[in-house]
């Protein structure tokens, strides 16, 4: 089977600090890779290289285009990679209003995602925007009213409904969770995991909730400063880790 992503050699620096260097993987159709570490680890740099956010310094990032086959979506022609980010690709910001136009109402912002592929019937957007804001535990009476009077929780979940709706293959989630209630997490959590399965979703998240990363991923890399220190099955990892700062992670995480 095809890799869905193959990242090969990814570097990023500031100046004489590493963002991330040396990060290889490949990422398979339906597979979730979850990747840990501290504050200052690497894994948003190396998360924001991946979805052409910010451009590497060295590496390749390889994704099997539906027309073309694996390409290097580095070196990409922009106009491209815009496209791919609107079409194949979903980024699911930690603050739902970096991925929210906040003046537009539920509806219109899961409409705008189908209208930037080419939709223009307005009935059938509407229809489809209702059925998404649904799928993700939203009223449908709702679809009028803009995020601004949504709690955190149902702002997140109405920004993973406009992400998916355009049936992405691949979805970069940033902290999905950060800054959320536990009890919103845990809700959260299982809606992400039942569409995730359910839709056959690849995804590339990044958190330093242990907890996530147990629930939704099928891999693990742990990465600190800027370097993968352990990778492996999630379940494996997490339950006999090998590298000290793995150790460490896990360990912090029992003692709570």
């Amino acid at each position: 089977m095809t890799p869905l992503l193959q990242v090969r050699g990814i570097e990023k620096r500031y100046g004489a600090r590493i963002g991330c260097t040396a990060v290889s993987f490949d990422l398979y159709p339906g597979e979730v890779m979850g990747i840990v570490g501290e504050s200052g680890s690497g894994k948003s740099t190396l998360l924001s290289c991946l979805a052409g956010h910010l451009a590497p310094d060295a590496g390749q990032v390889i994704f099997d285009t539906r027309a073309r086959g694996p390409v290097d979506t580095v070196t990409m022609a922009e106009p491209e990679r815009r496209m791919l980010a609107r079409t194949d690709w979903a980024y699911v910001h930690q603050n739902p209003r970096d991925g929210l136009r906040m003046g537009v109402s539920a509806g219109g912002n899961v409409g705008e995602r189908l209208m930037a592929v080419g939709a223009r019937n307005y009935g059938s957007i509407r229809s489809t925007a209702e059925d998404w804001l649904g799928r993700v535990e939203i009223a449908g009476d709702r679809i009028d009213d803009r995020p601004a009077a949504f709690s955190g929780g149902m702002q997140q979940r109405l920004q993973i409904a406009r992400n998916l709706v355009t049936g992405p293959r691949l979805v970069f989630m940033d902290e999905p969770t950060g800054g959320l209630d536990v009890s919103v997490q845990a809700r959260l959590l299982d809606l992400l995991r039942g569409l995730v399965r359910r839709l056959g979703l690849s995804a590339v998240i990044v958190t330093h909730d242990l907890a996530v990363v147990r629930l939704l991923a099928d891999r693990l890399m742990v990465m600190k400063g800027g370097r993968v220190v352990e990778t492996g099955l999630t379940d494996q990892v997490l339950d006999d880790p090998q590298h000290a700062y793995t150790q460490l992670l896990v360990s912090s995480v029992l003692q709570v």
